[in-house]
């Protein structure tokens, strides 16, 4: 790794020194590709398209065969984080049908403010008779110092905390779906969007450009006003990052795919979660990204995952719902645990972060840029949610950087107005 000492933080995660490449990273792209993965990455080899029908039974099979691996036979209670998704439910459904004498819980939350995804997910448990449980959280941020104080990287977006928080007082084992979105294609609303921008003739850099414009939640037009030029902020970094991704042969969506399975889910929910689950004592059990079906499922052709006509993914994992008859449940948009950052940042976001950033330590180490702050500080009206979700992300960074290199906050410190 390039060395610049002077800007060394005096933080180590996975034994990597967290720079200020990765804080840039991080606060762009929503996670940090310059550490080292906890599983392996995939290589574009990984997802040449085959002209096999995937097999539904295969998939079940497997499955059933990681959940059985995985759980203990002196110990048959589990959890399910259900939210009425694809995934959650079909493992739901799969859990009950093939462990019938697993003590079963589902578990839910429900963010104030937001989309209510629980009475669809109590619809569901209570047609599968299985116990459910729904956290009412008011405040989503509240606990965020001890979040970060966990995980050890600046990170907002941390819903699986109160996941794993809230099922380990009652269970060993959490079942989820990790790894559904990029394996089986449910990331629909972003690839109509990213088709429409680009074609097979398309330069990499035009690709990389255009999947950064389907993910505009995580980045801000004048991004590079909001650092310092002590942060040497560059877009070539990133675009360096992601160009590996785009400059084959595959075609356009597996692609995506590829830069999908190596971006937020390698980089940031596997050590996040991870994090968590050490510190909770908790075992997870993640059926979908089992090696074998990791394997299986990328060299499946595109369409048997995705229909572009109808902007549906999950159509491997949809046949199995059906199976299951549970399909009725499930919508056709994508769920699982929202929280609606316009309204987080209405009712908490915006008094928190005017406390936290308007003498922020991160300011004053010359990383970001107070005018910059100031300048959407005096916005009136509503905040562009592209902005709300860039302020939490700087609000992450400050209550980090307290907690580990001022060491003037304490990890228990709440987050109240």
């Amino acid at each position: 790794m390039e060395q610049f000492s002077e800007f060394w933080v005096e933080v180590m995660y996975n034994k990597i020194p967290l720079n200020i490449k990765s804080i840039n990273a991080i606060l762009t792209l929503r996670y940090n590709p310059f550490q080292t993965p906890i599983i392996p990455k995939l290589r574009r080899n990984d997802f040449l398209g085959t002209n096999y029908e995937p097999s539904i039974d295969y998939i079940e099979n497997h499955i059933i065969s990681t959940i059985r691996k995985t759980i203990s036979k002196k110990n048959k209670k589990i959890t399910v984080a259900l939210s009425g998704g694809v995934d959650s439910t079909l493992l739901a459904a799969i859990l009950k049908k093939n462990f019938p004498e697993a003590d079963i819980e589902a578990l839910s939350i429900k963010f104030a403010e937001s989309v209510d995804e629980t009475p669809v997910a109590s619809e569901i448990a209570e047609h599968l008779n299985i116990k459910h449980r729904i956290v009412d959280l008011e405040n989503y941020l509240i606990e965020l110092p001890k979040a970060i104080s966990i995980i050890k990287v600046p990170h907002w977006d941390l819903h699986w905390y109160h996941v794993v928080k809230n099922m380990s007082q009652n269970s060993e084992y959490l079942l989820s779906g990790d790894g559904g979105d990029e394996l089986f294609g449910g990331y629909v609303f972003r690839y109509k969007k990213y088709c429409s921008l680009v074609n097979s003739k398309s330069s990499p850099a035009k690709k990389i450009k255009a999947y950064l414009s389907c993910h505009e939640r995580d980045w801000v037009p004048d991004q590079e006003d909001l650092f310092s030029k002590k942060s040497r902020f560059s877009w070539d970094v990133i675009y360096d990052k992601l160009m590996p991704y785009f400059d084959n042969s595959l075609d356009l969506l597996n692609q995506v795919f590829l830069a999908d399975f190596n971006g937020k889910l390698l980089f940031n929910w596997l050590p996040i979660y991870s994090k968590l689950y050490e510190h909770f004592n908790v075992k997870p059990v993640t059926p979908l990204l089992s090696e074998d079906l990791i394997r299986y499922c990328t060299h499946a052709p595109i369409e048997t995952k995705y229909d572009q006509s109808t902007n549906i993914g999950k159509l491997l994992l949809r046949k199995l719902l059906s199976k299951y008859q549970v399909d009725k449940f499930v919508t056709k948009e994508k769920l699982g645990f929202n929280v609606s950052t316009t309204n987080l940042w209405k009712f908490f976001g915006k008094k928190l972060c005017q406390n936290y950033l308007k003498d922020a330590r991160i300011t004053a180490a010359g990383y970001t840029n107070q005018s910059w702050l100031d300048k959407w500080f005096r916005k009136n009206g509503d905040m562009d949610v592209r902005y709300v979700n860039k302020f939490m992300g700087l609000l992450a960074f400050e209550i980090w950087y307290r907690l580990f290199v001022t060491k003037d906050m304490n990890a228990n410190t709440k987050l109240n107005l």
